[in-house]
């Protein structure tokens, strides 16, 4: 990884959200991973640099987004597990299938947070990551891993992401049946 921090800003106008892409992009040196129009008419921008660059692109992104902004994360050294999640390259085999836990919010940026929170909280292989697209707007996150670790990774999730008002639920089933990860292996 050639940056040491990601952002990711979510608007509920896709255009105020093109408006603060340009801005961002114009006021640090930053990569854009992402950007996009998502579920419910909203916009979601990903991008990355030096922690000082992304945080002068989301500074003035959001102020240029103003009472658009619906949520946005800026962290530096973001798990390498989070992006492999995300693009749904990671494949499980049946050896890696253990508890399940699953985080769903009401945002993408939300469903980055839990990520990130849930993979440096405990040994855990997330395995997808949604941030909003097919999915009316919101995220979702699964992970596998030992029970212990499952529970502690969605524990430490679900901390980072209730006080933002945008937890919808999360779950931790110790034993699931496999076919809850047919598709992912």
């Amino acid at each position: 990884m050639k940056y040491t921090a990601v952002g990711a800003i979510e608007f509920s106008s896709i255009v105020k959200g093109l408006a603060a892409e340009d801005a961002l992009l114009k006021a640090a040196a930053v990569e854009l991973l992402l950007a996009r129009t998502i579920c419910s008419g909203k916009y979601f921008i990903l991008f990355a640099g030096s922690v000082s660059s992304v945080e002068a692109a989301m500074d003035t992104a959001r102020l240029l987004g103003a009472e658009a902004v619906i949520d946005f994360l800026t962290v530096a050294n973001v798990h390498p597990a989070v992006f492999p999640a995300m693009t749904q390259s990671v494949v499980l085999t049946p050896g890696d299938c253990g508890a399940l836990g699953v985080i769903e919010t009401f945002s993408g940026v939300s469903a980055l947070i839990a990520a990130d929170t849930a993979a440096k909280a405990a040994h855990v292989t997330l395995f997808r990551l949604n941030v909003a697209m097919a999915m009316g707007g919101k995220g979702l996150l699964m992970l596998t891993g030992p029970v212990a670790d499952v529970q502690a990774g969605i524990d430490a999730a679900v901390a980072a992401v209730a006080p933002r008002g945008l937890l919808v639920n999360q779950l931790v089933i110790p034993r699931p049946e496999k076919e809850l990860f047919s598709e992912y292996i």
